[in-house]
């Protein structure tokens, strides 16, 4: 019995040894990044991580693969128990947690059922896996493998649990507090030989695959196990609606956006060791459900590809500064991580939706590591796809995206009795008209119609005409953040000007730059929606409705991006909606916070899709297919995205695409 402690004693010591000498080099590797605080609102952390990493609310969006993980999950959660037993065993053979008293009869109890859930769960993963074949989690190469492995080592160690009980209970039936009708049930097929035989077999394969098995997740696609809850601790509470703003006045920066590894901040490359390789993030990605190269998830493997390919070197020359750099090293430190690791035509094709982070059950930041990209690619390599550059020189010189001088800005309000600022500098609320609703035809009719509607209320407002400028947005998301600083800066300087302190807007682009990214430059506005303003004043009775239904009543709504899944607004079109006679509000399978992008988002209004199907195609059908008279928007790129849809299918004499505010007009008693 002495040989079989020391035995074990050993091997226990190596493999901690081996697990913290692993642990102890990832932890090395996060280091080389920028450092970040990320552990602010600790109580509001605890609860999201309860909610997301220990109650599996993400992982329940899927209805079929949430059920089979959170059986694996809550079942390794149980199984600790267990393993903590068996460790112990392995010093002193006779020990036994039964000391618990009624705990020990629910933690048995609750291990013995879990032993046949999650070999029920290993065999429908396998199923939906290798046989079922489901898109997102075909990988090629050492990931299927990895995945194999994982399955079978899993299944492994919860088999010879379950017959290490079994056998247990044939030698040891009267066992105080124990409560283990699965395994008992199954012990009739020993006999004392057998029995005991196979209870030392199975404690070994028990325990050494566990140990096995906690040392090859390091190295292994399933390093989630360890990182996952750490991972939505650190992760913002909702979806990141704003981006890291640049101090381009410090002293001493010359590098800006993100060219590699040392670049990120320490949570992305987190991130990288984090993701589960499920694939729920390209399975909702615009641009790769319709055929393009873009990948969410190959952009964080190939973070963490290229973190463990330069990171050693890296470490190696600060450690022995003195040492040798190999060809093979200085081939890898050659490489490109951008171009060499990830496409930079992916990264182009990013509508920046944030569906990728909505449905990441670990809540991976993908969209930030993208702009991070297209910010060291536009700004230090001026490496970006051509159709921007007049974009850029737009904004520059009529802080505009498009070509239309900044006088004729406020034409669309000509006789229409609108103040701007500069004539009316006492007013409640101030309505930010945008750029597509000042210079875009169909965008100025939404303008008007808002307008209209806020002169019916009786709502003090006025626009700033002339002395408005782009939000930023575009240039932001396009990564030409220099540009964006200075378009912000001087917005601020106009709205603090004047003493704004309540903005109005139909743009959910501006709508989410405003009040999310311009408190970081010294904008601090209580920021509105014109749905969520416009519903207010009709439950305020400012806006009444006509007591008879018109045309327009089968309405199917879009939900925007930037207005539902980044600032998580949802209701308020849909109560406007419902709100009026006649109404009946129709949805698409992929609504709320399942929606799916028009396609503009990201700077793709002012690009071309050269590749797989058009995003705004395969938006309009889904839309289409529910059979309306009308499709409800909120926002003037979604307008246009889906307005050219319903041209593209020859629907426009059948389907009004119209903004919530137009059809709140056409409803509302006007004298």
């Amino acid at each position: 019995m002495e040989f079989r402690v020391i035995i074990f004693a050993v091997i226990f010591a190596s493999a901690i040894v081996f697990l913290i000498t692993s642990l102890k080099r990832l932890y090395a590797f996060l280091q080389l990044a920028k450092p970040e605080v990320r552990w602010d609102h600790p109580a509001a952390r605890l609860k999201h991580t309860f909610t997301v990493a220990f109650a599996q609310t993400k992982i329940l969006r899927d209805k079929t693969a949430g059920p089979i993980h959170i059986a694996i999950f809550w079942g390794f959660l149980v199984l600790l128990f267990t393993a903590a037993e068996s460790v112990v065993q392995g010093f002193v053979p006779s020990f036994s947690l039964s000391f618990l008293g009624p705990l020990y009869t629910i933690i048995t109890f609750s291990t013995d059922l879990f032993c046949i859930v999650i070999l029920l769960a290993i065999v429908g993963s396998f199923f939906r896996r290798f046989i079922l074949r489901i898109k997102r989690l075909q990988m090629d190469g050492s990931e299927k493998y990895d995945a194999m492995v994982v399955l079978i080592a899993i299944f492994i160690i919860v088999t010879s649990l379950f017959l290490m009980n079994a056998s247990h209970h044939y030698l040891y039936p009267f066992e105080k507090w124990s409560a283990k009708p699965f395994s008992n049930a199954a012990s009739g097929m020993f006999n004392w030989q057998t029995a005991t035989i196979v209870y030392e077999t199975c404690w070994w394969v028990h325990i050494l695959l566990i140990f096995a098995f906690m040392n090859y997740l390091p190295y292994s696609k399933h390093l989630h196990v360890y990182t996952s809850i750490l991972n939505v601790f650190f992760s913002p509470i909702n979806i990141p609606n704003k981006l890291e703003k640049i101090d381009f006045e410090a002293e001493g920066v010359e590098k800006f956006g993100i060219s590699d590894i040392e670049d990120f901040g320490w949570k992305t490359l987190f991130d990288g060791y984090t993701c589960t390789h499920c694939g729920r993030c390209d399975s909702v990605c615009p641009a790769n459900i319709t055929g393009k190269v873009l990948s969410p998830r190959s952009i964080i493997i190939e973070t963490r590809d290229r973190l463990f390919d330069k990171a050693p070197i890296m470490i190696k020359q600060q450690t022995f500064p003195e040492s040798r750099i190999t060809e093979a090293e200085q081939a890898i430190l050659d490489k490109k991580f951008i171009g060499d690791y990830n496409s930079i035509e992916a990264l182009w094709q990013c509508t920046t939706c944030g569906a990728c982070m909505q449905e990441c059950p670990v809540t991976i930041e993908h969209v930030p590591a993208i702009i991070g990209m297209r910010r060291s690619l536009v700004m230090m390599e001026s490496n970006f796809p051509p159709l921007l550059q007049s974009t850029f020189s737009n904004l520059e010189n009529n802080a505009t995206p498009w070509a239309f001088s900044a006088s004729e800005r406020a034409d669309w309000a000509e006789g229409l009795n609108i103040a701007t600022a500069a004539n009316k500098q006492d007013f409640d609320v101030l309505f930010w008209v945008g750029c597509a609703g000042s210079f875009d035809d169909r965008a100025k009719k939404v303008s008007v119609a808002f307008a209209k509607l806020l002169q019916i209320a009786g709502v003090d407002f006025a626009i700033l005409g002339t002395e408005e400028q782009c939000t930023g947005d575009t240039a932001r998301r396009a990564g030409n953040e220099y540009l964006a600083d200075m378009l912000v800066k001087a917005n601020v300087e106009t709205l603090n000007g004047y003493n704004v302190k309540k903005i109005v807007t139909f743009c959910p682009h501006c709508f989410n730059t405003l009040k999310n990214e311009y408190p970081d430059f010294g904008g601090n506005y209580e920021v509105v929606h014109h749905t969520q303003f416009l519903k207010d004043l009709i439950a305020q009775g400012k806006l009444k409705m006509k007591p008879i239904a018109d045309d327009w009543n089968d309405v199917v709504y879009h939900d925007s991006c930037y207005l539902g899944r980044y600032n998580q607004e949802y209701d308020a079109p849909r109560n406007i909606i419902e709100s009026i006679p006649g109404m009946k509000l129709k949805e698409v399978p992929r609504s709320h916070d399942k929606g799916l992008c028009c396609g503009a988002g990201g700077s793709q209004m002012f690009l071309e899709e050269t590749e797989g199907k058009r995003v705004n195609i395969e938006r309009t059908e889904e839309l289409l297919a529910t059979d309306p008279n009308t499709i409800a928007v909120n926002c003037p790129f979604c307008m246009t995205m889906i307005t050219d849809g319903v041209k593209d299918k020859d629907k426009v004499d059948e389907v009004a695409v119209l903004d919530i505010a137009e059809i709140l007009l056409a409803k509302v008693i006007t004298e």
